[in-house]
């Protein structure tokens, strides 16, 4: 359990108290409550749903997944330039690529025949790869949900495979992959 997950259960168990407490206990020792405090007690309320989402929006989750990618918005598509002919600055290295290919153990649900693979679970590189060019393939590893409406399964691609790999392997990777896209 990471430190942001405390911080939220901790704010999540204050404003539940509150709420048992203010519907269960408070009622049976005053009946009359909240009475002449109404405006106490709806500022307390207010201000702790206040926080709870303040917590939420500071300590969710959700910021985290752009940072891969330098911080830009989730599923953003970087751009990645590859191709096929030399080694120009900001290219990967197609060698270095397989090598992440086979680190990752993409093999085990791909097919590939550059790499030997012949896996079923997940896309028929071989065939995947021929239609879509780089920033299509780098989009894939990165953000795979986003890649459903092109006819992928959800959950079969690990959805943080791309925050894995550092932006040097994911640059060889796609040099690796992208010459099978033609």
């Amino acid at each position: 359990m990471s430190r942001n997950d405390v911080i939220l259960t901790v704010f999540a168990a204050i404003l539940v108290l509150f709420s048992l407490a203010v519907s269960l206990w408070v009622p049976r020792r005053d009946p009359g409550f909240p009475g002449r405090s109404l405006r106490v007690f709806a500022l307390i309320a207010v201000l702790l749903v206040a926080a709870m989402l303040a917590a939420v929006e500071v300590f969710g989750e959700s910021h985290h997944f752009g940072e891969a990618q330098g911080g830009e918005e989730p599923g953003a598509t970087v751009p990645t330039e590859t191709g096929g002919g030399g080694g120009g600055g900001g290219e990967g290295d197609p060698a270095a690529g397989e090598q992440v290919f086979a680190a990752n153990q993409c093999a085990a649900c791909h097919t590939l025949q550059a790499a030997g693979a012949t896996a079923t679970i997940g896309p028929n590189l071989d065939e995947t790869l021929q239609a879509n060019d780089a920033a299509f393939i780098r989009e894939s590893i990165v953000n795979p949900s986003a890649q459903i409406a092109e006819g992928f399964q959800d959950g079969l691609m690990p959805k943080d495979f791309g925050e894995k790999l550092s932006e040097e392997e994911l640059a060889n990777l796609v040099a690796f992959l992208a010459p099978a896209s033609g």
